[in-house]
């Protein structure tokens, strides 16, 4: 059942159409200086995103001639007075805390190498994992000479990050019983740069689907499956097969979710679990086949906004 889907931006496009959004409203007098390309999901470089003198410059932009000017293409990031493009096209540079969705491509001494989408391959130190039976103790030779029964080369899993050495890469950890073996689903890969984020990356939708949205840009959908603290405890947190009672409606909510987000993508909205959801819900209302939803993406999303409040919201909030 598992399987990867990838998403890669096209390489040319139109110009964005301003799309005004909730924050805007309650712009100040100062702020009132942001052009309607500052407002809009994404910008093209050169172009002008505001004053000068109304707003502090950061990364992926520049002055000239008293105005700021987008250097690259990317999203609009506004904290305050603080103004910065965060480039679509960037591998995911994480901050502690983030959840994420990787692959292991490596086992080594007391650590796993494991794939987030960033520069480099984060660790996951064998110290940094949830010993089968929830055990709280030091690790000893025995689990260094099971690490393979942990994780092995090809394994997803989900983590969180936990500090940077200083080469810049990510130390991940897996502690929480939350984290951990990814199965009974399929990864969704799209730009780091459109994942919003939210209190909680973790969702089960009413369609009984789960999520795991991963900051570095992988999401992570899945049957959901309430588990037992007996089980969450045991050893089947490290199994590495598929459970064998799939329903065909499992199976069809997994994949109309799937596409539902990669139609997101490519209209470059920004993701969240909410309007995942409402992607989901306005297919089955246009009763559009699972394999149209991408194709017909501009359709649902049409529909998605009048349906159901669909709304573009403001990615600094």
């Amino acid at each position: 059942m598992s399987s990867v889907v990838s998403f890669a931006l096209p390489a040319a496009r139109n110009p964005v159409k301003p799309e005004f959004t909730r924050h805007d409203a309650h712009l100040n007098d100062g702020e009132s200086t942001l052009k309607p390309q500052a407002r809009a999901s994404v910008v093209l470089p050169g172009e002008e995103i505001a004053t000068a003198t109304s707003f502090m410059r950061g990364h992926g932009t520049y002055p000239l001639n008293d105005k700021l000017q987008s250097s690259l293409a990317g999203v609009i990031e506004r904290v305050n007075k603080l103004i910065s493009v965060r480039p679509l096209r960037s591998r995911y540079s994480g901050e502690v805390g983030d959840v994420v969705v990787g692959r292991v491509t490596e086992v080594g001494q007391k650590r796993w190498k494991v794939d987030i989408n960033a520069r480099q391959d984060a660790v996951l130190l064998l110290s940094s994992i949830n010993l089968p039976g929830g055990v709280q103790r030091r690790k000893s030779e025995m689990d260094e000479l099971n690490m393979r029964k942990f994780f092995t080369d090809g394994d997803l899993l989900s983590a969180e990050v936990q500090s940077f050495f200083n080469d810049g890469g990510a130390s991940l950890q897996t502690r929480n019983t939350k984290y951990g073996k990814l199965r009974n689903g399929t990864l969704v890969t799209v730009p780091s740069s459109l994942i919003r984020r939210s209190k909680s990356h973790f969702h089960t939708l009413s369609s009984g689907v789960h999520l795991i949205v991963g900051l570095n840009g992988n999401i992570w959908v899945s049957k959901a499956t309430p588990q037992s603290t007996e089980e969450k405890d045991s050893e089947m947190i490290y199994m590495g097969t598929n459970d064998d009672d799939f329903s065909d409606d499992v199976r069809r909510n997994i994949a109309r979710t799937c596409n539902s987000i990669i139609a997101l993508a490519r209209c470059q909205v920004l993701i969240n679990e909410v309007l995942i959801f409402n992607m989901y819900e306005a297919a089955l209302d246009l009763d559009v086949p699972v394999k149209d939803i991408v194709s017909r993406r501009e359709e649902i999303l049409s529909h998605a906004r009048k349906a159901r409040d669909f709304m573009h919201i403001d990615e600094t909030q």
